[in-house]
């Protein structure tokens, strides 16, 4: 097996859902296999689709490994492909923000590009607190 996996080429455009849809006469895209997805980069436009949306992160196999965070390492988040890339695929580039607290809530420790910090900052929270009543102790009746 070959680690890290290949990069592919794709021809298409990107649908407003977000969906890449093949294309021969289409731009070139760079394809990235995570599992039960495929993430497409287009890096003249920075432009990033998935084949059905399933996909959380490009490199998102990482946030589950344990040698992730072994010797007192971080996972990292990048920016976009292109960083991610030059630091050899150590670490993720979100796709689906709405997922971080989710996917992200059990990692020990995380590093995160700084122009990432206020978007993680506002992403990175419970999607939904439960509502919260008192239960108060029995009163005693005067005598």
């Amino acid at each position: 097996m070959i680690r890290p996996e290949p990069i592919r080429l794709a021809h298409g455009r990107k649908a407003h859902d977000g969906i890449f849809e093949a294309d021969s006469g289409g731009s070139p895209w760079l394809a990235f296999d995570e599992g039960d997805d495929v993430v497409f980069w287009q890096p003249r436009t920075g432009d990033l689709a998935t084949d059905c949306n399933r996909a959380f992160a490009l490199g998102q196999d990482v946030i589950d490994n344990p040698a992730t965070y072994s010797f007192d390492c971080n996972l990292n988040v990048f920016a976009n492909p292109l960083d991610w890339l030059q630091a050899k695929r150590d670490g993720i580039v979100i796709l689906d923000w709405s997922r971080a607290w989710s996917r992200l809530q059990d990692c020990p420790r995380i590093a995160i590009a700084d122009e990432l910090l206020f978007q993680f900052r506002r992403h990175f929270e419970p999607p939904h607190k439960p509502e919260i009543f008192v239960l108060t102790g029995r009163k005693a009746v005067a005598a």
